[in-house]
């Protein structure tokens, strides 16, 4: 148990460092340049929701604020956990994003979507809004039904100090209806999109066979290296999502939480959150300049 909440607290402490990196070079990148990438918007986006679902399931987080906060426990329950799902929509619909994005940049001139790349970053500022609308709007049901812990019945624990209080049973078939339809609509775009990505480029590699008849090594071009990041990302969220809603689907239909289902429960929902911008860092051509230059700044000064 105790071992179990020391991995949760490294892994969210990298989490969070990551983001951070990536949320600060974007937001110098989107300043600096006057028109910038539809997927630098995207990934700051992406990088900030991450940044506050990280923060806002610590349980340190919630203690501190319980004590310093001069609120109702009620409101800061209501709040914290409100957020939490807004943010847990708010990643789905951003990764989403990012997969239609790279799907209009690869594609021909043939594609119905083109005509819409040459405005593109417009139309992402336009998409990021509605998907907050949406988010703050389906999740709050939240906002009514959850608690501070108390000593009434039929309180199913989704922390140290909140619970959700029980629901009346059309409601909550309604709302879980609601929340999986819109997860599964996103979901499904991003595996649409993947696949029509892999056979893009599986098309475009048996067109270009004849370069790998010779001893010639092609360099991997920016766009292609761009798209197999967002297919690696969306295959490890679908992969990371579909652990998540079965370990909650099972926790809820018992109405119970087991503190250790519970840590699990988050070592799995936080896993993309952690990983994603390490990715991101990874397989972006400019952080990695920069990083090298700093490390070769720090060995001169070595010597």
């Amino acid at each position: 148990m105790s071992s179990l909440k020391h991995v949760y607290y490294f892994q969210a402490g990298i989490g969070v460092l990551a983001n951070a990196f990536l949320l600060l070079f974007f937001t110098f990148t989107i300043y600096r340049d006057h028109r910038p990438k539809p997927t630098d918007m995207a990934t700051w986006h992406l990088a900030f929701v991450h940044i506050v679902m990280l923060f806002t399931v610590q349980d340190s987080l919630s203690a501190n604020m319980f004590m310093s906060l001069n609120f109702p426990n009620d409101f800061k329950c209501k709040a914290l956990l409100y957020m939490s799902r807004v943010m847990r929509g708010l990643s789905i619909c951003t990764t989403c994003l990012l997969s239609i994005i790279q799907v209009i940049t690869i594609s021909p001139s043939t594609f119905f979507l083109t005509r819409f790349k040459h405005k593109l970053t417009n139309y992402v500022s336009h998409a990021l809004f509605c998907f907050w609308s949406l988010n703050l709007s389906s999740n709050s049901i939240m906002i009514i039904y959850t608690v501070g812990h108390s000593n009434m019945t039929n309180l199913l624990s989704v922390s140290k100090y909140c619970s959700l209080s029980s629901v009346n049973s059309i409601i909550m078939e309604l709302f879980f209806v609601l929340t999986l339809s819109q997860n599964v609509f996103f979901v499904g775009i991003m595996l649409l999109s993947s696949a029509y990505m892999v056979n893009l480029l599986s098309s475009h590699q048996k067109r270009s066979g004849y370069i790998h008849s010779i001893n010639i090594s092609p360099r991997i071009s920016p766009a292609k290296r761009a798209t197999h990041t967002v297919l690696l990302l969306v295959t490890f969220f679908v992969i990371i999502y579909c652990l998540d809603i079965i370990i909650s689907s099972f926790s809820t239909m018992l109405w119970k939480y087991d503190p250790v289902v519970l840590d699990v429960q988050r070592l799995v929902g936080n896993v993309y959150a952690t990983v994603s911008p390490l990715v991101l860092i990874s397989s972006d051509k400019r952080i990695i300049g920069i990083l090298q230059n700093v490390i070769d700044m720090i060995s001169i000064s070595k010597h």
